[in-house]
């Protein structure tokens, strides 16, 4: 199905975002960094549904004073739909993007028909950041790190998280770092320096309580950056969840796996 870009302006600032039509409650596909709703154009294309470049992030805004923290996105997502007139939704959410798509769906359940995870970051107990992380959530060594960043070690990076070079071949790398400016550096350093591991679980307490829908977890079982072994976790705390774990895959483990692409566009479908 064809899928539309558009912007729009919240608080005088441009979201940009991708929509393709659907039927009932649309997809809302949040993605992970350092990347943008550019990793959905083919899951857009088989459900529907909307996906926009998170603040920071992508085509929109990147400004200095906007809240990057995980309720930060929460206010984002909330603003985002409303202005959009989206009442409920079916979430598919990967690695930081699903920090504030479930710290949305904690706040308003009954507006979240299903939930997906891919590779998300854990907001869990037993979580430990990363070595790149780590060097992130450090004051000046983030920036030295950041400014280091060339587009060699961009798709130096990018493919060790995915666990493979043909996931990240030179066009997908080049769209990335056409983006990857410096609004987008500051958006990566501020979301791990608001995110220690005791803040990422408490932003994830009521998710059992309060997450009763079906949920599909998927995940890569090469992930360097979340382990695999959360998504167990997850499916506990979620209670009504099935998981599918994927050998070879690393971060994003549809770029390895195409076929997990069909299994969620089965999965939000009802069947």
């Amino acid at each position: 199905m064809p899928v539309a870009e558009h912007t729009i302006t919240i608080d005088q600032l441009p979201v940009y975002f991708r929509q393709a039509p659907t039927t009932g409650a649309p997809p809302l596909y949040l993605h992970g960094i350092p990347t943008s709703s550019d990793d959905f154009v083919e899951f857009l294309e088989l459900t529907g549904g909307i996906a926009p470049d998170l603040i920071g992030f992508g085509r929109s805004a990147k400004a200095g004073h906007l809240d990057y923290s995980i309720s930060g996105q929460a206010d984002f997502l909330e603003t985002l739909l409303e202005l959009l007139g989206v009442q409920r939704v079916r979430l598919v959410a990967h690695g930081w993007g699903a920090a504030g798509g479930l710290a949305f769906a904690q706040r308003h359940p009954e507006r979240v028909e299903r939930i997906v995870l891919l590779g998300a970051l854990p907001l869990l107990p037993g979580f430990s950041w990363h070595r790149l992380a780590r060097m992130w959530r450090r004051p000046l060594v983030g920036e030295l790190v950041m400014g280091a960043t060339t587009k060699l070690v961009l798709g130096r990076i990018l493919r060790h998280a995915a666990g493979g070079e043909e996931t990240w071949p030179p066009a997908r790398v080049e769209a990335v770092w056409q983006q990857f400016d410096q609004g987008t550096q500051r958006a990566i350093l501020r979301l791990h320096r608001g995110a220690g591991e005791a803040q990422l679980t408490a932003a994830g307490e009521h998710i059992s309580a309060r997450l009763k829908m079906p949920a599909l977890i998927l995940w890569g079982q090469e992930d360097p950056w979340f382990s695999s072994e959360f998504a167990e976790v997850y499916a506990r705390r979620l209670h009504n969840a099935e998981i599918e774990l994927y050998p070879g895959a690393g971060h994003w483990p549809w770029l390895a796996r195409p076929e997990a692409r069909e299994r969620v566009a089965a999965f939000l479908a009802g069947s």
